[in-house]
């Protein structure tokens, strides 16, 4: 009886460690170092900026292999240094415009919200964005990080959202389950975002910046963890990686800056469409490493002007997200983003009218990616 129960045991747990078996580009990536640089082809990495992009000479040995989408923001008529050997392309608003005709209403203004533009126009599988006030860090042995290599090693290994594993990434080498997690879960779900951290100087809002101006983050956790099914998180654009074929519709950073009411939300706003629309979807978001060092504070009176509408609007639009629910019949991301679009002009627009035309963008802004990507599935 005993060698039954031994035998039938031993094929059950066979079974699920087969399913949650790392495939070998994962492998390849965690055993790789920055000479042998993963997925070349696949991965386009988008940068918002106003000035010179200077700061790309010190991730050349981490960049320079890869595409980059350089997106404009304010001036058009501004010339942007690009430091030679990146191979890259660069968009201004002409270009917006004129690429996307009247729907470039839906593209931000003398905000960093327009990086979304980047998203749309790539055609490469994975997406890193970060912002041109971020530096290499690192490690607490003294080594460079390099952040674009976490984020893939991220992407290309399963979530855990529906079970919280207490030794956090159980993928990751030298990890694993803890006793207790449910055999049946350990496959995981497909990754569909890798938010990662900032050493220096903290993404805080401005009332924290006004009450902690000399605040620097020092410490360096080494960790990745799924964030669960059904809790919300404050995304930050300056550090992220994503599948694009799997969430790329949702990450838009609605309308901020120019014009706009509220500002230094985008990354917020798209981040919460992505975390209701990902749990719909069955998919994994990450966060924690990698760590790039943030060199440059903003001015925290300048952010408070950006930002007071939205410390308000919060405290309705997180419930709002929290209890948002997606019919089982959309299927696909750009499905549950128009149904989100309508819930979101029916519920929040009584806050305040931004919120409906908040809503009318993010239809024009499916209409634009449709547009651009017309072999997308979404039907």
């Amino acid at each position: 009886m005993e060698d039954w129960v031994v035998c039938i045991s031993f094929s059950f747990i066979s079974c699920f460690l087969a399913r949650r078996s790392v495939d070998p580009v994962t492998m390849a990536v965690s055993t790789s170092s920055a000479a042998t640089p993963i997925l070349t082809e696949e991965l386009d990495i988008v940068i918002p900026t106003i000035r010179n992009l200077d700061f790309l000479e010190m991730w050349r040995p981490f960049f320079e292999p890869y595409h980059l989408i350089i997106v404009q923001d304010g001036d058009p008529s501004k010339t942007i240094s690009v430091p030679q050997g990146f191979d890259y392309e660069l968009y201004n608003r002409n270009d917006i415009e004129r690429i996307l005709g009247p729907k470039a209403s839906c593209i931000s203004f003398k905000d960093s919200a327009c990086r979304c533009f980047g998203y749309m126009v790539s055609k490469k599988k994975y997406i890193f964005t970060i912002d041109d006030d971020c530096f290499v860090a690192k490690d607490p042995s003294g080594n460079d990080i390099n952040a674009l290599q976490q984020h893939i090693m991220n992407l290309l290994s399963p979530s855990t959202p529906f079970f919280f594993n207490t030794l956090y990434d159980p993928y990751r080498q030298g990890a694993d389950f803890v006793r207790g997690y449910p055999f049946s879960l350990r496959h995981g779900t497909p990754t569909a975002v890798s938010h990662g951290l900032w050493m220096n100087i903290p993404d805080y809002d401005a009332p924290t910046q006004l009450v902690k101006p000399s605040e620097r983050n020092t410490r360096y956790v080494d960790a990745v963890l799924t964030i669960p099914k059904g809790t919300l998180f404050p995304m930050c654009g300056m550090n992220l990686a994503f599948n694009r074929d799997l969430i790329g519709p949702a990450m838009y950073f609605g309308l901020m800056g120019d014009g706009q009411p509220i500002g230094r939300y985008d990354d917020m706003w798209a981040g919460w469409c992505v975390k209701v629309i990902c749990d719909h979807l069955g998919l994994g978001v990450k966060t924690g490493l990698p760590y790039i060092w943030h060199s440059k504070a903003s001015n925290p009176f300048v952010n408070l002007k950006k930002e007071y509408k939205g410390i308000f609007w919060q405290e309705d639009i997180i419930p709002f997200f929290q209890s948002a629910t997606i019919p089982k019949e959309c299927t696909s991301v750009q499905q549950c983003y128009i149904e989100l679009s309508k819930q979101v002009r029916e519920k929040l627009g009584v806050i305040d009218p931004y919120f409906q035309k908040l809503a009318d963008a993010m239809v024009t802004w499916i209409e634009a990616w449709d547009e651009l990507n017309p072999t997308a599935d979404h039907a």
